[in-house]
């Protein structure tokens, strides 16, 4: 059996590191894998970049976008047919399609001869133009008189409920089935223009060698962290982006206690983590953008909590490598979150958007070591029993299976 995985890069981004984990996976169980992505950065022969002519798709972006449609634009998505890596493949494994480099119109003719297997990484591909929706639920009934224009990706002109009937018309042309990571998003695609595809739940898997609990003491004194300290982690690519709640972050480390503050250390992976030691009077150490598995799991493992104060997210991938290091976390009760961290068991689990909660459940984890201890225990079990990327191969490799006998 041959995969090919359409996604919008191999390494770069959440929904790409998720979907090459699954392709290491299959090709780990001898299930023949391959990429085509809107941008390659691993190389190899199994993963290729989508052709693309710019000159063209700049041309017809410009009365697209105008009209509120980011990705329409991408007609090469038509030519994908022509790859060798697509004639070799028995079956299609659809990622994230909404990154500028592939048109979603495309679907029906690209399932037409071959099933396909649309994983789903947010919201997108059943609203009008969102990849997260917050607390609107028009997405439900055809969108249209978007509240939200300006969150990713933004759209210049509110066509969202033309957009809504677009996908509405291309998912009834596609052979395809759906799988969601967290129980969240599957009951969100249950409600939506998905639910005329079977519906699965598939949760990402983790590599458990390359990320396990390591000696704590030793990996603070490799990255230079005082004996002694406490040491809070957090991680996202920006500070400044709303969804993952850096103003939530601050206002919570604002209200830990002084004495507290004084023998922590704040760990963050990503940008902007150097400001905020100024602003809440906590020594921070930065180490930007981490690629290596080993380098994070030294930091997971320093760490005594990894604090997570995200908006709304699927299966956040970073906690999954805190449970896999055996490190608890602390984070809202949003979206997927809650099939990671779970109360009294891995985390502490706080009142959405309640910086003050999200504050108790630091003090509570910091201060109680027997606690912290058992929750380090419950998350690595839990990693090795629930998330290992053998046991995500397996069930996709069982789901292409019923794909491919379906369409005999």
């Amino acid at each position: 059996m041959q995969v090919l995985h359409i996604n919008q890069s191999d390494i770069d981004g959440g929904a790409s590191i998720a979907g090459y984990r699954l392709h290491q996976g299959l090709l780990a169980q001898d299930i023949g894998s391959r990429l085509l992505v809107g941008k390659a950065q691993s190389g190899g022969n199994r993963v290729a970049s989508v052709e693309r002519n710019y000159w063209i798709e700049k041309l017809i972006s410009y009365p697209t976008r105008y009209f509120g449609f980011n990705y329409l634009h991408h007609i090469n998505s038509f030519e994908i047919p022509k790859h060798n890596f697509y004639q070799d493949a028995d079956i299609l494994n659809f990622h994230n399609l909404h990154t500028d480099y592939f048109s979603y119109l495309a679907i029906p003719s690209l399932t037409k001869s071959k099933p396909a297997v649309l994983t789903l990484h947010d919201m997108w591909s059943f609203t009008g133009h969102c990849a997260y929706s917050y607390d609107c639920d028009r997405w439900k009934s055809g969108c249209g008189q978007c509240p939200y224009p300006n969150i990713y990706p933004a759209i210049r002109k509110d066509n969202t409920h033309l957009e809504w009937k677009l996908k509405d018309w291309v998912y009834s042309q596609a052979n395809m089935a759906i799988v969601a990571p967290s129980y969240w998003l599957v009951e969100q695609a249950k409600q939506s223009i998905l639910n005329r595809f079977p519906i699965h739940h598939i949760p990402y898997g983790i590599d458990t060698e390359a990320y396990q609990p390591l000696n704590s003491e030793q990996c603070k004194t490799l990255l230079g962290i005082p004996h002694g300290k406490r040491v809070l982690m957090f991680g996202a690519a920006s500070l400044k982006d709303p969804r993952k709640g850096g103003d939530l972050l601050l206002e919570a480390l604002k209200k830990l206690p002084s004495s507290l503050k004084a023998e922590t250390v704040l760990l963050t992976l990503g940008g902007g983590g150097a400001s905020i030691s100024e602003v809440v009077g906590v020594d921070s150490l930065n180490l930007g953008y981490v690629s290596s598995d080993r380098l994070k799991s030294i930091a997971y493992s320093a760490a005594d909590l990894f604090i997570f104060p995200t908006r709304a997210d699927n299966l956040p991938l970073v906690l999954q490598e805190s449970m896999a290091c055996g490190t608890p976390m602390v984070s809202f009760k949003v979206g997927g979150v809650p099939d990671l961290v779970r109360p009294q068991i891995t985390g502490y689990l706080a009142t959405q958007e309640d910086a003050d909660d999200f504050c108790t459940g630091i003090i509570q984890l910091l201060e109680d070591t027997a606690l912290r201890e058992t929750m380090s225990q419950n998350c690595r079990a839990i990693s090795v029993n629930e998330y290992s990327l053998g046991l995500q191969a397996q069930r996709y490799t069982d789901l292409y299976h019923q794909m491919l006998q379906i369409s005999l």
